[in-house]
Parts: C-alpha cells; sequence; structure tokens
C-alpha cells in the first residue's frame, strides 16, 4: 500500500531499479515549501490528532463512559499502570506519568502514519526526530538524578554498590561510557533504525509487485502473486513492529527514570 502509489523509475536496461531513501515519502511543493518538509507536518498533525482525540474524548466526562471516554481512560491507564507504576514504583511513578504518556502515543501515532495511504511514511524513520525525543529523556532523567541525589548522582549512577575498590578503575569507565554515552544513541537509534528498516521493506516488497505485474510476459506477471503473499504478511508485521518501538521507547525512558529516582539503591 505504501509503494502502489509511488511511479516506479525503470533503469536503462529495463530491469529493476529498486527504491532507495529518496522515493520513501511523497516529495512535491506542499512538503517542501520554505523549507518545512512532511516530516514537519506530520509531526504537527500528530500533536492536532493526539490533543483533539482526548479533548474530544474527555470533555463531558459521566460515571458510565462512552465509547471515546472508555478507550482514553484505557490507554490513559495502559501507560499509568503497565509502564509507569510497574517500572518506576507505586511511590514515585505518579509525577512522571503525562511525560511517558505524551512519549508513548507522540511516538505511536507518528510510526502509524507510515501504515496509511497518503501519509506513508513513520517520521521516526527521519533519524533527527528519533535524536531529539532521545535527548529529551537523556536530560529529563539526569535532571531526575540531580534534583533527588544533587551532584551526588554522578557517583551513584557510576559506581555500583558493593562493587570491590579495586574494579572501580575498570568499572566506572565502563559505566560512564554506558550511561552517558551508550545510553542515548541506542534509545534513539534503536526507533530510527526500525522503523526505517520495516519501511523500507514493506516499499522494496511494494515496488517489486508493480513491477512484475507491469512486464509483458504472463509468467513473469504471475510471480507478482508471490510478491502479494509475502507483502501482506510483511504490512502487518510493520504494524505491529510500529506499535512495539512506541511501547519499547517509553519502557526505557521509565527504566531510565527509576534509576535516577533510585540510583541509591542500585
Amino acid at each position: 500500500m505504501i509503494a502502489l502509489m509511488l511511479p516506479t523509475e525503470g533503469s536503462s536496461d529495463g530491469g529493476f531499479n529498486p527504491p532507495g531513501i529518496e522515493q520513501a515519502g511523497l516529495p512535491g511543493p506542499f512538503f517542501q515549501w520554505d523549507g518545512i518538509g512532511k516530516y514537519h507536518v506530520l509531526v504537527v498533525l500528530s500533536v492536532v490528532l493526539i490533543a483533539g482525540f482526548f479533548i474530544v474524548a474527555l470533555r463531558k466526562r459521566e460515571m458510565v463512559p462512552g465509547r471515546l471516554q472508555f478507550a482514553a481512560e484505557m490507554a490513559y491507564g495502559f501507560v499509568r499502570d503497565s509502564i509507569g507504576k510497574d517500572i518506576i514504583g507505586a511511590k514515585n511513578f505518579l509525577k512522571y506519568v503525562p511525560l511517558l504518556f505524551t512519549f508513548f502515543f507522540f511516538i505511536l501515532v507518528n510510526n502509524l502514519f507510515g501504515a496509511i495511504p497518503f501519509f506513508e511514511i513513520p517520521t521516526f524513520s527521519h533519524v533527527g526526530g528519533a535524536y531529539a525525543v532521545a535527548l529529551i529523556v537523556y536530560f529529563f532523567w539526569i535532571s531526575v538524578g540531580l534534583k533527588r541525589h544533587g551532584l551526588r548522582y554522578f557517583k551513584l549512577s557510576v559506581v555500583p554498590s558493593g562493587v570491590p575498590w579495586y574494579v572501580l578503575p575498570i568499572v566506572i569507565p565502563i559505566e560512564i561510557i554506558s550511561n552517558y554515552l551508550v545510553r542515548p544513541m541506542t534509545h534513539s537509534l534503536r526507533l530510527f533504525a526500525t522503523m526505517l528498516a520495516g519501511h523500507m521493506i514493506v516499499l522494496i516488497a511494494g515496488y517489486a509487485l508493480e513491477f512484475l505485474a507491469t512486464q509483458d510476459n504472463l509468467l513473469v506477471q504471475g510471480s507478482s502473486i508471490l510478491v502479494i503473499g509475502m507483502y501482506i504478511p510483511l504490512y502487518f508485521l510493520e504494524l505491529l513492529i510500529m506499535v512495539l518501538q512506541a511501547y519499547v521507547f517509553t519502557l526505557l525512558t521509565a527504566i531510565y527514570i527509576e534509576g535516577a529516582v533510585n540510583a541509591d539503591d542500585h
């Protein structure tokens, strides 16, 4: 569905020319106006959609909720209980639920854009967006640790309790690299790489289907049915990955916050 709406560019010898990064979106004057690209439009649209849904769903809260109110409350409850409370702990989780809630649905909606005709691209298949949300999380959990423990937090975050002193010269550099360098990189690249890879796989399958179906050879045209057999499962697998990546990103955010809150217990 993603790629079928895009024109296939044949190679000079009439063979299959696989799509590249430049074919991953829908270029056009509207999306390139004054430096505003499709990614920017989709990010703003996601905020409007999320805010609009929850405002409409919760504007008339009732004891017996309607369908929209029930869906909104279930969505909030999932993030609050399954991510916030279970990971951060019942004592400290509540103040961080708005952040976790925002990240989960912001990433989820932007990922799902890749499965919707016309939008056709997950926003976080662009590395800049993944870096941006990961940096927000990075500075947030550091600020949480500093607010709770003061400057002592930097020691707590790199010196695990119970480690013998003679091992510390090896452990401390590893902890510094792991927590302050590797963690934000993996947090962002996991989201970006998964979204880009899944999107490109579905894109190539769609281009291959269009290419085979437009050939003159009937046998080659018939082989496009095999591509359809692979394309549909890939599409639904990509849908599942879009949801899972929103969950994983938010879950890791909760884990980092829990580590900052309870640094003296680790």
